[in-house]
Order: structure tokens, then C-alpha cells, then sequence
């Protein structure tokens, strides 16, 4: 266990309350949204690795009863975020650095291959959307709290999936990048700056919008190896949250 002082979950971790319904359509939904909102809150190191989360106070912090609860920690317990120990109870995970590297080995196995598709198949009209999310993370690369910036990321890899119809290889990247993810969170103030990712992502584009398949396979592959620098960096900044 980390040696700072324990909190309680409501005081580690802000979510919005969200509201309770019958309908099962909206059950359905309601499940989905307390499960993204735990995941976000332990991505964004809101929730601390190696630290207890009680059911019962997530419930109540959400508005929610305890049954999206615990079926989200079925869900966060799969992609290895939590631990569930029987009569103990559900921990944070830590960051698994073999399932960080994992993870980015694959999604760049993925993500070379969608570059270069998008930059055979790439179109002024389509491209524009990529320089907007560019210089809209540039705006906010500045900004204190970095959640924007990194949205702004996701978005601009999608974007570049669903230019190469190949939406489900994002889908697939989703799944396998939590981990990465909550690397990237810690990593962005001490690692990797702001203005490094904002560059590469821009080298990126230009070579889609060049319709050049090499430089774009090339820019992603250079742009998805920035982790195994930082990688090494994050770790040592954040020892407690690492499980090695």
C-alpha cells in the first residue's frame, strides 16, 4: 500500500451524480456511463493505484445503486484496472509496465497500418478535420488540466480510423489502451511535453495529407515509440503507482 495517509473513495474521487431509472433501455445506459466515469477517474489518477474502492460509497457518490457498481468492476477488473479480492474487497489496480508495453506494441501493430490507408485514400475535404483537432490541441496543450488535450487526442486518432474506414481498429485500440492511458496522464508534465505530441501529431497529418502511405506509417510508428522514452521517466517519478 502506498505510504501517504489512506483517503476515503469520496475523497479521492469527483464524479458527476448521475441520475437513476427504471427503464431497462436506460439501465442499460446508466450501467455504461457509472462504468466509464469509474474508469476516467482512474485513468486520470483520480482513484490512487494500490488504494481500496468501496461499492457502497460509489454507489452513493454516483446516485446509483450498487448493481452498475459492481458490474463495473467486473468490466474494469478485465482490463486489469481493478483487483477484486473475495472477502477483502476491490482495489486499484497498479500500472502493469509489461502490460504498458503490451499494449503499445499492439496498438501500433494496428495503428502503422491505418496511417498508411488513410494516406492512400485521403482527400483535401477529409483532411481538414485532422489540421482542426491538431490546432485545437495546440489551444489547449497550455491549459493546467490536461484532460482536454488528451480528448483532443483520442479524437484526432479516431478520426484518422474512421478516414481509413477502419473505425472497428479503433474499437480494438480502445479496448487494449487503458493502461497506456493512464501512462499518458501522468506522463504529459514530467516526460512528454505537450508541444512534442502536438508536433508529431502535425509531421502525422502532413504525410496523410501528402498522400504519402511511407511518411505516414513512418509518423505514426515514431509518433507511438515516444511511450518507450517516457515510459522509463514516468516510472521513476512514480514508483507507487507502478507495479513492476
Amino acid at each position: 500500500m502506498p505510504s501517504r495517509s489512506r483517503k476515503t473513495t469520496a475523497e479521492v474521487l469527483e464524479l458527476e451524480r448521475l441520475a437513476d431509472s427504471a427503464s431497462d433501455v436506460r439501465q442499460v445506459t446508466m450501467g455504461h456511463r457509472v462504468f466509464l466515469s469509474i474508469k476516467r477517474a482512474i485513468v486520470h489518477g483520480r482513484l490512487v493505484p494500490g488504494y481500496p474502492v468501496s461499492e457502497v460509497e460509489l454507489a452513493g457518490q454516483l446516485g446509483v445503486s450498487r448493481q452498475p457498481v459492481r458490474e463495473a468492476f467486473i468490466k474494469l477488473a478485465d482490463m486489469g484496472l481493478v483487483e477484486i479480492r473475495p472477502q477483502r474487497g476491490t482495489f486499484i489496480q497498479r500500472i502493469s509496465r509489461r502490460e504498458v508495453e503490451n499494449a503499445r506494441f499492439l496498438r501500433e501493430a494496428i495503428e502503422v497500418a491505418i496511417a498508411r490507408r488513410a494516406a492512400e485514400v485521403a482527400s483535401a475535404e477529409a483532411v481538414r478535420p485532422l489540421w482542426d483537432l491538431v490546432e485545437d490541441q495546440a489551444r489547449c496543450g497550455v491549459l493546467p488540466d490536461h484532460s482536454q488535450f488528451l480528448a483532443l487526442d483520442d479524437a484526432l486518432h479516431h478520426e484518422i480510423a474512421r478516414m481509413a474506414d477502419c473505425e472497428r481498429g479503433w474499437r480494438l485500440i480502445e479496448d487494449l489502451k487503458a493502461q497506456m492511458d493512464r501512462v499518458r496522464y501522468l506522463s504529459i508534465s514530467s516526460a512528454t511535453p505537450a508541444d512534442t505530441i502536438v508536433s508529431q501529431h502535425r509531421i502525422l497529418v502532413q504525410a496523410i495529407a501528402d498522400r504519402s502511405p511511407d511518411a505516414a506509417e513512418a509518423a505514426m510508428r515514431h509518433h507511438l515509440r515516444e511511450m518507450l522514452k517516457s515510459l522509463p521517466i514516468v516510472i521513476e517519478n512514480n514508483a507507487d503507482a507502478f507495479d513492476l
